[in-house]
């Protein structure tokens, strides 16, 4: 048998209910104390010849039965009988005031605790009403329905910050998902494009009877090609979501030397490069220090104009350490800006073997699991500008004013 349910409204009702009993019963037994305590000191003292009641009293019935009375005697004895009447009735009216006292202050007690419990029942419940939005909020929400919202109002207690706090709990897993959804919409399409073009090229070699072995060697090139171009994707999707999880190796990394390293490797074409590279050091994982460093590079190789300029430079300011790399390019809209760093975001149209639109996407996870930021601005002449700001070593990221950016949504795994 199961025991009955008590909710919390319930039980907040019993012991608003059970402490006003238990201060109503503290304040009955002190008036009714003090009313008896004044009751008696109400009714004087005896006098000087009232020291033995009793033996005077006998004295005075004596006295009463002689064939000679004192007349003094009988006036203090007269005095004494009067008194004592007195006294009897003040005992009598005494016993009466307080047992009616006691008798209306529990009727009142009791009418009183079932007031204070119909009371604390209506406001338990209306203090309560955000923890009900709460739940009924979070039994709305689902993977597919995350727009519900508490919106709690009335006075800012703790239960209207903690339906704030939900709603912005919420907030967040609605971004997350609808993030999620659109990556996994762009990464099927970007993979679907190199799978439409093996396709379509083993079916043109297939659908021909004539082909010769040299045919078959130029549909194995091309698909070959198409093979790369999906492995670089699903590298690019691999870390996105290796990022999620957080850094899992801490070194001490001099972004100076890891750009010289990747400037020795990188295939800058035409393109000119102006480095000044002061040192940076920065705690972090160096394989993707380095993963940073090149796709800020490959970016700006990739999106220049023909013998354009790139400009890349390190340095260390207020407990930071800054990356930076400019390049010649297009003009770039401001406004654009905005999406530069989202996934499969291009801010020109571009073929899918001039990138994936996942560059600057990893740049942006990078920086942000190392408690650092990335921006973009627009060069006053054309082309862009990417920082990137981290905490240096040894340096936690609130005492350099850094605000990490929101990582963007990538796909999970499994």
């Amino acid at each position: 048998m199961t025991r009955p349910r008590v909710t919390v409204r319930a039980r907040l009702t019993l012991l608003c209910t059970g402490l006003f009993a238990a201060c109503g019963v503290i304040v009955v037994a002190v008036s009714y104390t003090l009313v008896g305590r004044l009751g008696a000191l109400g009714e004087g003292q005896p006098s000087s010849g009232e020291t033995a009641p009793a033996s005077f009293g006998t004295l005075c019935r004596s006295e009463e039965a002689s064939d000679h009375p004192n007349s003094a005697i009988l006036l203090k004895c007269a005095a004494y009988f009067q008194h004592l009447g007195q006294q009897q009735g003040a005992q009598g009216q005494r016993d009466l005031t307080l047992s009616h006292l006691l008798q209306y202050s529990l009727i009142t007690l009791v009418v009183v605790m079932a007031l204070a419990a119909i009371l604390g029942w209506i406001f338990s419940g209306r203090a309560l009403r955000p923890v009900h939005l709460i739940t009924a909020a979070a039994r709305a929400a689902s993977e597919r329905n995350l727009s519900a919202r508490v919106a709690a109002k009335g006075p800012r207690d703790e239960l209207r910050e903690l339906a704030e706090t939900f709603d912005e709990m919420l907030g967040r897993l609605e971004a997350a998902f609808e993030g999620q959804q659109r990556f996994i919409a762009n990464a099927s399409h970007e993979l679907r494009t190199p799978l439409a073009v093996m396709r379509a090229t083993v079916d043109v070699v297939l659908d021909n009877p004539d082909s010769t072995a040299g045919d078959l060697r130029a549909m194995a090139a091309d698909i070959r090609a198409e093979v790369d171009h999906a492995g670089q994707l699903i590298s690019a999707l691999l870390i996105l979501a290796r990022n999620e999880r957080g850094l899992t190796v801490r070194e001490e990394v001099d972004l100076a030397t890891a750009a010289e390293d990747v400037l020795d490797t990188a295939v800058l074409g035409d393109r000119r490069v102006h480095a000044r590279l002061e040192p940076a050091v920065i705690s972090g994982d160096p394989v993707l220090a380095g993963r940073l460093i090149a796709n800020l590079v490959d970016n700006a190789v990739r999106y220049n104009l023909p013998a354009g300029d790139i400009w890349i430079s390190s340095r260390s300011l207020a407990g930071s350490s800054q990356l930076t790399v400019a390049n010649t390019g297009p003009v770039i809209n401001p406004a654009d800006l905005a999406r530069i760093f989202q996934p499969f975001q291009r801010l020109t149209d571009r073929t899918s073997q001039d990138g994936f639109g996942l560059g600057l996407a990893i740049v942006a996870s990078i920086a942000a699991i190392h408690g650092g930021t990335a921006t973009a601005r627009p060069r006053s002449d054309c082309g862009l500008s990417v920082t990137v700001t981290i905490p240096s070593a040894g340096v936690p990221a609130h005492d350099t004013g850094i605000r990490p950016t929101q990582r963007p949504s990538v796909l999970r795994p499994g």
